[in-house]
């Protein structure tokens, strides 16, 4: 059963990374695949009327999704236009005049600080288009965007994705964010070095997962005190204030960290950066982006308010889906382009011009979405996933540990989201856990770290990722490049997980 239930992910990886075809079209065939699979191998569907369920779902997530790509690129089209996004960069610039430490202010701290405040790709749709603007090629671009902001996933959204796991298992808050932040903190270094190795060019294409090892000395030490910094000031914000706050407060206070340090360093600019106001009008629409998540999370009544109108809907027995169109993230991203727009009292025809080249790109994404969306709800609901994941405790018994994190990836490969991962596999983590005296909090720190990772293998990701950037179509060319990372930081969690089994009580 196994063998069939890794037969649409085989599809996928084969069609997109060994003959390149596009998303849209691997995530097609694959999503056949999958339909066929669950229905004849795995009896789904008490009626054929049941087969149009999990597509409902994927085109309902992927209209979400959506709704965080038309906006992100609305603001970035506008961004251009009105010469924002150039400002940031001379602004970056007169922090230090090193490449590498712009791409760690932007590919690693900003980034991380998004996905803190929003998560749901909201950091791959900004970053990636205004690394690009700094002359940053798209095809890195969107690797540095994938890989900044992925260990901020485990706390992303202001911690949702922490949610299922402290429903599954009574368990300490503070100690099961510090857990999870220690197994980041031992390999998620690597991330800031895979920043600089992408954004920089470094020496040779970083096309393997020794890539980052090619940044020279100084960029090297410039990337291990960012991740410093992060991890630093993120594990002293779990310990005081659970898991809510570890990524979104991690970027701010070790960003202002890097930020002080590297003024201090023989790095630091001399060039005058520009004015203060010209700053905060190209930066507006991201201050306003954080500004309205941060009030809509962290106050209790806007949150509430916010919350309060939802988009619901069910089919049959076990599907349906839920949108909070107030508290949704593209929601934020429109209003932020909206009063940005006012405030600059921009010119209707330059603001519909923004839009509608947004607009331009989103047929050929949507498509992709529906079709890697759709192999995800098939494999979810025809009980895919519980059949891989329980040969894989089948295959490994006693060193199950060390696939803690795969499953973990694999959830996030297959939904795209650290959260719905841990949804799928917190429970069925728990139960493993016990057959091989494996503690509760390691069993969830793996599998809150492996979900993270999982984001940079994850189609849908890619997807929404390289829309931005305009490489729709090409998406085999990242997934080719991040899966042997995200295996690489899976596998080494996992092999993290083992020694700790023995050294923690």
């Amino acid at each position: 059963m196994a063998g069939f239930a890794l037969l649409p992910i085989l599809v996928l990886v084969v069609l997109m990374i060994v003959l390149r075809w596009s998303a849209a079209a691997a995530g097609t065939l694959s999503a056949v695949t999958a339909a066929i699979v669950a229905v004849v191998v795995f009896q789904f569907g008490e009626t054929p009327a049941d087969l149009a369920g999990p597509i409902l779902e994927a085109a309902f997530t992927a209209a979400t999704i959506l709704w965080i790509i038309f906006p992100a690129l609305s603001i970035h089209e506008y961004q251009t236009r009105v010469g924002g996004t150039g400002v940031i960069g001379e602004w970056l610039s007169s922090i230090s005049e090193d490449p590498a430490a712009t791409a760690l202010l932007l590919g690693w701290f900003f980034t991380m600080f998004l996905e803190g405040a929003s998560g749901f790709g909201t950091p791959i749709a900004i970053v990636a288009p205004m690394l690009v603007a700094l002359g940053i090629p798209a095809s890195r671009a969107i690797l540095v965007a994938l890989l900044g902001h992925v260990v901020g996933v485990s706390f992303g959204a202001v911690g949702a994705p922490m949610v299922p796991l402290l429903e599954a298992a009574i368990m300490d808050e503070r100690r099961l964010s510090l857990e999870i932040l220690l197994l980041h903190a031992c390999l998620g270094w690597a991330m800031t070095l895979f920043v600089v190795q992408y954004a920089t060019g470094g020496a040779g294409d970083g096309s393997g997962a020794g890539g980052a090892m090619a940044v020279s000395g100084r960029a090297r030490r410039l990337a291990l005190v960012a991740a410093i910094c992060f991890f630093g000031a993120a594990a002293l914000i779990a310990a005081l204030t659970g898991a809510e706050l570890p990524t979104l407060g991690g970027a701010l206070v070790g960003g202002a960290l890097f930020a002080a340090w590297l003024r201090r360093g023989p790095s630091a600019s001399t060039r005058p950066g520009p004015g203060g106001k010209a700053i905060l009008l190209a930066g507006l629409p991201y201050v306003m982006l954080v500004l309205l998540i941060l009030a809509t999370r962290l106050i209790d009544p806007l949150r509430t308010a916010a919350r309060a109108y939802r988009l619901d809907w069910t089919y049959g027995t076990g599907f349906g889906d839920v949108m909070l169109p107030f508290y949704h993230p593209g929601t934020m991203l429109f209003a932020a382009f909206l009063v940005t727009v006012v405030v600059r009292r921009s010119p209707p025809r330059l603001v519909g011009a923004s839009m509608v080249a947004a607009a331009r790109r989103l047929p050929q994404v949507a498509i992709a979405l529906l079709a890697v969306l759709t192999l995800a709800r098939f494999m979810v609901h025809g009980g895919m996933i519980d059949a891989l994941a329980v040969a894989a405790t089948t295959l490994f018994g006693r060193l199950w540990p060390l696939a803690v994190p795969l499953v973990g990836a694999l959830g996030s490969f297959v939904t795209g989201s650290g959260t719905a991962s841990n949804i799928i596999f917190a429970n069925f983590q728990v139960a493993a856990a016990d057959g091989v005296r494996l503690p509760h909090g390691l069993a969830l720190a793996g599998q809150s770290v492996g979900s993270a990772i999982g984001n940079i293998m994850a189609p849908h990701n890619i997807v929404a990722g390289t829309a931005t950037v305009g490489l729709v179509g090409r998406e085999g060319e990242t997934l080719s490049r991040t899966v042997p990372i995200c295996l690489a930081y899976a596998v080494a969690a996992g092999v993290l997980l083992l020694l700790l089994q023995v050294v923690l009580p």
